[in-house]
């Protein structure tokens, strides 16, 4: 069976790390910086809000 998903290509970003929102804005409003994705998944836990992509598993502390 074949994957209906397409890959998006990606910018290299590391994503085992956690970046802060002050340092790195997003470049496109609402995107994620390596792949262009708009959904993503969001927590809190110690009123620190963590953004993480759907699509690379990208995650900012905003």
């Amino acid at each position: 069976m074949e994957e209906n998903k397409q890959k998006r290509e990606t910018k290299g970003i590391d994503t085992s790390i956690v970046y802060d929102f002050k340092e790195f804005p997003d470049e496109i409003s609402g995107r994620c910086d390596n792949c262009g994705n708009t959904l993503f998944k969001s927590s809190v836990k110690d009123f620190v809000f963590l953004r993480e992509c759907r699509e690379c598993g990208m995650k900012k502390s905003i």
